[in-house]
């Protein structure tokens, strides 16, 4: 009897050993074993029909006139107790205070947490997560936060419809340094490695966003990370906010999804989703097409090329038709004083020719 309990419990223990973890257990990554592909595998909302991140094609969007300007609430009043910064594994991450919140939407929502997105190639190789008409930006700023009206904590909100909303910026490469972003890069070399936390001095939130909170894209989606709860609405702005290349190799190469103490460092790179379908999801926009319209920077530099180089033209053509008018008024000048003195010389000749003399009568 003694035997055959032991070999029960031998065989519960072995299949103890056998049985799939729980998903909380999983260690998902981007490329790999768990990586995209296999998200679905051990977290069955990422097969979900309402996911993120999207492709924003502008001419399939809709104008929606009810989309209120987004108000940033507390962004600017970070007060003196510092931030945490912190290195997940998949990003870094920046916890923010309670106090800090976003109006323009149903209900008031709690700021929680914001984080980045990047890729690996430096400008113009992608790194974003959502991509509009198919282009992606350079890297992407998430700023999380949890729908406090109806939901005690950020845990229990995400697993909701609505209990999530998320600030999407897009971010490009120019020549320029963005000095908010230095708030956060500048302390990534403390949080290198995975699980790794430092304080920073608490800055301007709002100093990260585009200056144009008006104009935006409006959809219900996803996390873009496991566990992939479909709970999100995202505010993705219409405009891009720059920072320099320097600070988008510093964001590229510094960080590893590694901890510290394991011996085959990986750099933590290409921490992006690949954008899914919108399945019959409409996206909408608070702002028409004329008034969304804005020039590149390319564009812009090629106008002001252009207009300098028509008033140089201009000056140019001005300048040699006042020369050409200065040069033929002096021809004019001595063409007169001939004519003058033509007419001046036939007078005196005519006063120098002799009357005839009087006949004398026989």
């Amino acid at each position: 009897m003694d035997s055959l309990c032991l070999f029960i419990l031998l065989i519960l223990q072995c299949l103890q050993r056998t049985t799939a973890p729980a998903a909380e257990e999983i260690t998902w990554t981007y490329t790999g074993l768990v990586g995209q592909s296999e998200w679905l595998q051990y977290f069955p909302d990422c097969g979900g029909t309402a996911q993120s991140p999207v492709d924003v094609v502008t001419t399939q969007t809709k104008y929606d006139p009810g989309l209120m300007p987004l108000t940033p609430l507390g962004y600017s009043q970070h007060g003196y107790k510092p931030f945490t910064l912190y290195n997940n594994g998949h990003t870094a991450v920046i916890e923010l205070p309670d106090w800090m919140g976003l109006g323009g939407l149903p209900w008031l929502f709690t700021a929680a947490q914001m984080h980045l997105h990047w890729g690996s190639g430096g400008p113009s190789h992608g790194g974003s997560e959502h991509t509009i008409n198919g282009l992606s930006a350079d890297a992407e700023l998430h700023v999380v936060h949890y729908n406090s009206e109806l939901y005690p904590n950020m845990s229990t909100a995400m697993t909701q419809r609505d209990g999530l909303a998320v600030l999407g910026i897009l971010i490009v490469t120019g020549e320029e340094t963005n000095p908010a972003f230095n708030n956060i890069l500048n302390y990534l070399s403390r949080v290198r490695h995975a699980d790794q936390k430092v304080s920073i001095p608490a800055f301007d939130i709002q100093s990260l966003l585009p200056k144009d909170l008006e104009r935006y894209y409006r959809y219900n989606g996803s996390l873009t990370t496991p566990p992939c709860y479909q709970s999100v609405i995202w505010t993705l702005f219409h405009e891009r906010v720059q920072i320099s290349k320097a600070q988008l190799l510093k964001m590229e190469t510094i960080l590893y999804s590694t901890r510290a103490e394991e011996a085959d460092r990986m750099l933590l790179q290409d921490n992006y989703r690949a954008t899914q379908p919108l399945n019959h999801r409409v996206v909408f926009t608070s702002f028409t097409a004329e008034s969304g319209k804005e020039l590149s920077s390319g564009e812009v530099t090629a106008i002001v090329i252009g207009v300098m180089c028509g008033c140089v033209g201009l000056a140019v053509i001005v300048r040699f038709i006042v020369k050409t008018i200065r040069m033929k008024e002096p021809e004019k000048a001595k063409e007169k004083k001939q004519d003058v003195a033509l007419n001046a010389t036939s007078e005196g000749e005519k006063k120098e020719e002799p009357s005839p003399s009087p006949q004398t009568e026989p």
